[in-house]
């Protein structure tokens, strides 16, 4: 008898030694979860900006242009998202622009901020003696 309750008690203690369940998620990390489903889920507004410099600006000029677009989304808050690149299509389709910028808004309304923000304005001037021509596409994602 008293070998078959060490048995049996030492046949309970190794069943409870495995796997644990897992914890139920909190309701926090539910809520968080939801919050981010839903912000991929809303439209987002995109602001296409593209650039052909002067043939009279110097790449450094062209460096600073670059430098002092790719600062604005620190400088802007309504700015979620942000990409640059240059042209690389082998297609000679690009009509002489060379630079593409990429931003993100939540709404019409934080890109209108961002229009008119200080900051941007203070690109402008930057910008405006190197750019021949610009080319501006804004788009709701789908």
């Amino acid at each position: 008898m008293k070998t078959t309750a060490i048995t049996l008690f030492a046949a309970l203690l190794f069943a409870s030694c495995g796997e644990q369940p897992k914890k139920e998620t909190t309701e926090k990390q539910e809520e968080e979860t939801v919050k981010e489903t839903e912000k991929a889920a809303a439209p987002q507004l995109r602001h296409v900006v593209l650039f052909k410099f002067k043939e009279t600006s110097s790449e450094e000029d062209v460096r600073q242009v670059e430098e002092a677009f790719n600062a604005l989304p620190s400088k802007i808050s309504e700015i979620k998202g942000y990409e640059w690149g240059t042209n690389n299509s082998p297609e000679n389709l690009n009509k002489g622009l060379t630079h593409c910028f990429f931003l993100t808004f939540d709404s019409e309304a934080d890109r209108d901020t961002y229009l008119t923000h200080p900051d941007h304005v203070a690109f402008g001037d930057i910008a405006g003696p190197h750019i021949a021509d610009v080319t501006v596409v804004d788009y709701w994602a789908k």
